[in-house]
């Protein structure tokens, strides 16, 4: 893997968001969307491995997210934003941090 510069590294914004909601895509058995909280907004954000996991699971959960991430649509629902997951073979652990950490503070 490439290494990459300090001044790379700050370019992510990456933020701490709370899981809202989350509904399935009609049709389609591994993502779903999810509605996040980022502080000062909500995002809607397309989440995978929903194999692995039943959707609502995530409700409440206290993520991690990358937030500048450019919007990109995935089955018909344009994703701003992207859950950030260790992952062991194919399946996500979502990275958390306690609840008290409000939505929207930055990660550095």
């Amino acid at each position: 893997m490439e290494d990459i510069s300090y001044d790379d590294f700050v370019r992510l914004d990456i933020r701490v968001a709370r899981v809202v909601s989350v509904d399935t895509i009609p049709g389609k058995s591994r993502i779903c969307q999810a509605v996040i909280d980022v502080g000062n907004q909500t995002r809607t954000v397309i989440v995978g491995g929903v194999q692995h996991y039943t959707p609502d699971s995530l409700i409440g959960k206290t993520v991690v997210v990358l937030f500048n991430l450019e919007p990109r649509t995935i089955s018909g629902v344009t994703s701003e934003g992207m859950l950030l997951a260790a992952d062991v073979n194919d399946k996500p652990f979502w990275l958390t941090v306690p609840e008290e950490v409000p939505p929207g503070s930055r990660i550095k």
